[in-house]
C-alpha cells in the first residue's frame, strides 16, 4: 500500500511504508492484539448516568469518571446519593447499548450511538480523541494482525464495526482490522455465548472470558504454537486484575506461548508479561506510549 496519499489521523509519507511481519512468523507463530476500546484506543463522549435516589434526578460522567468512581457510587464521595439502573433501555448504560429505529428514522439515517460518537469525537483535533493504545491499534491494522475488540459496551458487532469503519473512511485507519474477534460483553447475545446465561457476571468477569474464548479461537483458526504471542490492553484496573489472572491461566495451558498484559493511562502505559508464578512488568509507566507493538 502506497501511503502517499494524506490521511488526517497519520503523517503524509512520500514513499511506501513496509509491512511488519509478525515477531515469530518465520517460526509459525502469530501476534494476537485484544483491545478494550472507550479510553483505551478512542475517547468518546458516551455518557453514563447516574439516577439520585431520592429524587430520580439524572447526573451524566464520561467513562473515565465512572472508572475511577464506579467503587463509591452510592456508598461515599460526590456520588454518594446516585445509583446505578442496569435497565437497558433507560438506565445508566442506555447509551452504551443499540437503539431499535423506526422506519423514519431510519429513512433519517439516524446512527447508532457508538457510531455518532466517534463521528464527533473524530472532529476535535486528534490529540483530544486518540487514546494512549490508538498508536498500536493502527499499527496492528496496518500490518493485518490479529485484532479483536473486547469491550465493555453492549452494542451489536456490527455496530462496533461500522463505527471503526468511520474512522477508515475518514482517512484515521489505513484499512478495515483484521478481526479476529470482538466481544461488547454487556450485549445480551454475547453474555450468552460467553456462558453467563444468569446475567449475574461483571465486566471485568465477562471480559475475562472473552479472553480466553479468543485464545482458544486463535489456536483453532492458527494451529497449535509454541510462538503465539497474545496481548489485552486496557485502561480499568479492576479489569487489570481479572485478565491478569485469566493470562496466568492461559499461561499454565500454554506454557509455551507468550502473554502480555497493557495497562493504559491517559499519558503512559504500563506493559507486563505473564509467566506461571509471577507478573514481570517489562516496560516502565513513565516511557513513551508509541512502543506498545514492539513486544507483540
Amino acid at each position: 500500500m502506497n501511503l502517499k496519499r494524506e490521511f488526517k489521523g497519520q503523517l503524509s509519507f512520500d514513499f511506501e511504508i513496509p509491512k511488519e511481519a509478525d515477531r515469530n512468523f518465520h517460526l509459525g507463530g502469530r501476534s494476537f492484539y485484544f483491545f478494550d476500546f472507550d479510553d483505551n484506543v478512542v475517547y468518546l463522549s458516551t455518557p453514563i448516568i447516574l439516577f439520585h435516589k431520592d429524587t430520580g434526578g439524572e447526573v451524566s460522567v464520561s467513562s473515565g469518571e465512572y472508572a475511577h468512581e464506579s467503587r463509591s457510587v452510592g456508598k461515599a464521595g460526590k456520588f454518594a446519593d446516585y445509583f446505578i439502573d442496569i435497565n437497558d433501555d433507560k438506565g445508566s448504560f442506555r447509551h452504551f447499548r443499540d437503539k431499535e429505529f423506526t422506519i423514519g428514522e431510519r429513512k433519517k439515517g439516524v446512527k447508532q450511538t457508538f457510531v455518532s460518537d466517534i463521528e464527533r469525537a473524530l472532529e476535535n483535533a486528534e490529540h483530544v480523541w486518540k487514546a494512549p493504545s490508538w498508536n498500536s491499534f493502527y499499527q496492528a491494522t496496518y500490518n493485518q494482525r490479529p485484532v479483536s475488540v473486547i469491550t465493555a459496551r453492549g452494542h451489536g458487532r456490527e455496530t462496533i464495526k461500522d463505527g471503526i469503519a468511520m474512522m477508515v473512511r475518514e482517512g484515521h485507519l489505513p484499512l478495515t482490522p483484521k478481526y479476529h474477534s470482538i466481544y461488547p460483553v454487556s450485549n445480551l447475545k454475547v453474555r450468552h455465548e460467553l456462558g453467563d446465561v444468569e446475567l449475574k457476571k461483571n465486566v471485568a468477569e465477562l471480559k475475562r472470558v472473552a479472553i480466553r474464548a479468543s485464545v482458544e479461537k486463535a489456536i483453532k483458526e492458527f494451529g497449535y504454537s509454541p510462538f503465539h504471542r497474545f496481548g489485552m490492553s486496557d485502561d480499568d484496573h479492576k479489569n487489570i486484575e481479572l485478565i491478569c489472572e485469566e493470562m496466568r491461566s492461559l499461561k499454565l495451558d500454554y506454557p509455551d506461548m507468550s502473554f502480555f498484559v497493557i495497562e493504559t493511562f491517559k499519558d503512559a502505559y504500563a506493559k507486563y508479561e505473564i509467566l506461571a508464578h509471577e507478573t514481570r512488568e517489562v516496560v516502565s509507566k513513565a516511557e513513551s506510549r508509541n512502543n506498545q507493538l514492539s513486544l507483540l
